[in-house]
């Protein structure tokens, strides 16, 4: 990595630190003590190490998954619907998007969106009679996750009557809801995961590797990839030796010397892994006024284009050509950007990639001095959420929000006068250090979402900024503890839109998808105000597309302006 010599002295120091405190002995031991001393994280941590068994743990539960995925095939399944979020559902959709289906196995698809036009849209994209879907969720109580089960399993039931159980597996902690509820429903299978693993960390768990061989992937040679940087980054390894441990310390020193803002680019093949990574690190080190904020995305520009809040860690596959990144990195690191490089000789070793970033992250949270495991504001968003979802229950209706707040519009809409000048207001909050979220309660969409990409790339270049883009309620958990817990440096802009004709309701609750897609949007906008961070509203309108395109143009008036 070139670094400033300050820099690299700060992260040789480090690692000197890491290894007088034994972190990588202490690690593998589940010392808790690493972290933080207070008793409640005490409890938090030692709770929360169990992903470090996983490599060696899942190698004696392959024949058990293969077998599984090679029954669904042989019963005629063709394809798979992940329900889940975050953590349960990040791992599964890389693997998908890095390996492909592998012939005569299960197409996966994932459903983390409560907007009813892309829960439709999950619907219509499958054959219900031949599709078995994925519960997943660690708590077992997700409301997002327990209202798609909801709403497919009722659809099953007017196919298949008392046999729609035979469509589901739940994937949870033991003695959870969902594993009680999938027991009653008669579930085809039910997979316990290790309860001492939190979501985000439960890639090489049954989390991650039930999909994976649903879609064919030869998950024993995926976890051989993992054992492997379990070994070279083991308990016996200095921590200048480590590869993950060093990685650690450098994103770590790196925070604390004021370049938080970590950004990924990866090599073609790997560009899926950004949003898994985005998840570890937002949430495992948002807190406590600190943290590390992501750059999933986000294409490269010219050295000039970037502050000195920067680091930049290149994901590379060995064989790929990618001439165009390489160039673009030397030019940063040219100029004074610290570039970190990772190369993976095979598509393989992303097993090994898994395991590297969440012995990284660990070792971040200690360099930083907080608890990595832990996420102590993703619980305000769910119950400023609830309040509102049971004012509708009583009222028939959302609250209506204030129009101001200390005299600065709340939210606006986007053919109004007033959207420019709030527009205007917004990003004359923005300053060097600062970071932009756009914020897209939407249906995602590839259109959508490339508007969405030039409206980021035109505030980075104009504002030379940080970005990051993230689709509602899926955001929430993944970068939604950074957001609230991290260092008050984002400014967020909020997109919502009406609801289309035809909303869905959820079976056994007072209030449809849409009325829960508007709870979450309001209730995570309440808790970025009450906080005092810099936000604002704005709806498109009904139609999603003519309204990002006419953000885009008004984003450009004002620019000009």
């Amino acid at each position: 990595m070139a670094t400033d010599p300050v820099l690299r002295e700060a992260i040789r120091e480090r690692l000197r630190l890491l290894d007088g405190a034994r972190f990588g002995e202490r690690l593998w031991q589940r010392d808790a003590s690493l972290f933080k001393p207070e008793p409640e994280h005490q409890s938090i941590i030692a709770d929360s190490l169990g992903w470090l068994a996983m490599p060696e743990a899942m190698a004696t539960k392959v024949d058990e998954i293969t077998s599984f995925a090679q029954a669904v095939v042989d019963d005629g399944y063709r394809q798979a619907v992940l329900l889940g979020m975050g953590g349960s559902s990040l791992a599964p959709e890389v693997l998908r998007a890095t390996f492909g289906v592998r012939d005569g196995f299960l197409d996966l698809l994932i459903c983390d969106s409560t907007d009813p036009t892309a829960v439709r849209a999950v619907e219509s994209a499958v054959d219900l009679a031949a599709t078995l879907f994925l519960v997943a969720s660690k708590s077992g109580g997700t409301t997002e996750t327990a209202s798609f089960h909801a709403y497919f399993y009722e659809r099953l039931r007017e196919l298949e009557d008392d046999a729609a159980g035979r469509h589901f597996v739940a994937i949870t902690d033991p003695e959870t809801s969902l594993h009680h509820e999938a027991l009653e429903q008669r579930f085809r299978a039910i997979f316990l995961n290790p309860p001492d693993i939190g979501g985000r960390y439960s890639a090489l768990s049954y989390f991650g590797l039930v999909p994976a061989a649903l879609i064919g992937l030869d998950v024993g040679r995926l976890l051989e990839h993992a054992r492997h940087v379990a070994s070279v980054c083991g308990s016996a390894v200095k921590a200048h030796e480590n590869p993950a441990v060093k990685l650690g310390a450098a994103l770590g020193e790196a925070a604390l010397a004021g370049r938080d803002k970590m950004t990924v680019v990866t090599s073609p093949a790997l560009a899926a892994f950004g949003t898994w990574l985005e998840q570890l690190v937002a949430e495992s080190t948002g807190k406590e006024g600190v943290g590390i904020v992501p750059i999933d995305g986000e294409a490269v520009g010219a050295p000039e284009l970037y502050g000195d809040d920067r680091i930049f860690v290149y994901l590379r596959l060995s064989g790929e050509h990618d001439a165009r990144h390489r160039e673009e990195l030397h030019a940063l690191s040219g100029a004074g950007h610290p570039v970190i490089s990772l190369a993976l000789s095979d598509i393989w070793d992303l097993g090994g990639e898994f395991l590297r970033w969440e012995i990284a992250t660990a070792a971040t949270g200690a360099v930083l001095g907080i608890d990595p495991f832990d996420q102590p504001n993703v619980q305000e968003s769910k119950d400023l959420t609830r309040r509102l979802l049971t004012a509708f229950v009583a009222d028939g209706r959302l609250p209506e929000a204030p129009p101001t707040v200390d005299g600065a519009p709340f939210s606006v809409f986007i053919g109004d006068e007033a959207a420019q000048g709030a527009l205007r207001r917004l990003f004359g909050n923005l300053a060097a250090g600062d970071y932009f979220a756009l914020q897209a309660y939407l249906p995602p969409s590839e259109a959508v979402s490339r508007i969405l990409q030039a409206v980021r790339m035109t505030v980075r270049d104009r504002f030379k900024v940080a970005t990051t883009v993230g689709y509602g309620p899926r955001y929430l958990h993944s970068t939604g503890q950074l957001h609230k817990g991290g260092r008050p440096a984002g400014v967020f802009l909020q997109l919502t839109c009406g609801e289309p004709d035809g909303d869905l309701e959820i079976p056994g609750q007072p209030y449809s998808f849409g009325v829960l897609k508007r709870a979450q949007a309001r209730g995570d906008l309440e808790a970025l105000r009450r906080r005092g961070l810099r936000v604002l509203h704005i709806d498109l309108g009904k139609d999603p597309l003519p309204g990002v395109t006419a953000l885009g143009g008004a984003l450009a008036t004002m620019l000009r302006t």
